[in-house]
């Protein structure tokens, strides 16, 4: 099994930022079938551009309705089944992302889903599928029916948080993982609503106590403060190999020793300055939080003025 990160950015303002890319991640041959989760906004191309084919998709994953999830998932659905010309695949999604909840979605159309299997997520509720079982997990978020889900192949298990709070039987939903994925949005002890930060996410560390975990979906202030030092800071309080997800990341997995491991960068062979380029890294970090700022971007924030 490989997996492979097409962008490492989440919320709303490095979606539109693309400081860094928000195409979701891939999960490769897992049982012979391909999955891409979460697939926001560039994720067709992010796919060509590290050297894959969303043709050879077996299912697609849409964790909740909000546009860096789910912007790009009606065109993989469309490669998966040959331009809708074929019954193939499963589209996995919450309530919100395949049947619309309140002011959330749908998101995916029903011509869209006419094509494949669909699998509601829902929390404690698991489907079969291929040669995997999936099970729906808990969210504290902004759409009420988000899910995440823990992926469990022969005994071996892939959890994702998506996005979502932390909160009291968190946990407990990834019990087991052995690779725990997780979107932490914030560093150190500031999290806001709906989203972990680095704290949230060392606490959840110690309680699932997975072999890996690997952080993604990292909002401005996560990036204008070095991922990197942040997952340091992780293993190092945890002792659970922490990774910082970055755009291009890829890894195999080895399913005796998950730890055992080699990080690789893939090229983005169409983009001159790519985030993975560490020499644009120090002017990456300089001036993304002032730029943020002069755009009035603040992750999800939303100041309230001082009466």
């Amino acid at each position: 099994m490989k997996i492979t990160f097409l962008g490492s950015g989440g919320g709303r303002f490095s979606a539109i930022s693309q400081r860094r890319m928000t195409g979701g991640f891939r999960i490769d041959n897992l049982g012979g079938k391909n999955y891409h989760i979460d697939p926001g906004p560039g994720a067709l191309v992010r796919t060509y551009q590290f050297g894959f084919d969303p043709r050879n998709l077996s299912g697609v994953f849409v964790s909740h309705a909000h546009t860096d999830h789910y912007n790009d998932a009606e065109v993989l659905i469309e490669a998966m089944t040959r331009g809708m010309t074929r019954q193939y695949g499963t589209i996995f999604g919450s309530d919100s992302v395949l049947n619309g909840y309140d002011k959330w979605g749908p998101c995916i159309s029903k011509y869209h889903q006419s094509n494949s299997r669909l699998v509601v997520l829902k929390p404690d509720e698991s489907a079969k599928v291929d040669n995997i079982e999936v099970k729906g997990t808990r969210t504290s978020h902004g759409d009420p029916t988000g899910s995440g889900f823990q992926i469990d192949y022969n005994g071996f298990k892939v959890s994702y948080t998506s996005d979502t709070g932390y909160f009291d039987g968190l946990a407990e939903d990834h019990r087991g993982s052995d690779i725990l994925i997780a979107s932490v949005l914030r560093p150190g002890n500031r999290p806001i609503n709906g989203h972990m930060c680095t704290l949230d996410f060392i606490n959840l560390i110690n309680e699932v106590e997975p072999k890996v975990a690997v952080m993604t979906h990292l909002g401005l202030k996560m990036i204008s403060s070095n991922p990197v030092t942040e997952a340091k800071k992780i293993s190092k309080q945890t002792g659970v190999k922490t990774i910082a997800a970055f755009d291009g990341l890829s890894f195999n997995v080895n399913y005796n020793n998950p730890k055992r491991f080699r990080l690789i960068s893939l090229k983005d062979v169409n983009s001159p300055s790519h985030s993975v380029n560490h020499k644009l890294f120090n002017n990456e970090r300089k001036n993304s939080y002032q730029t943020a700022f002069k755009n009035h971007e603040f992750d999800e924030l939303t100041f309230m003025k001082k009466n």
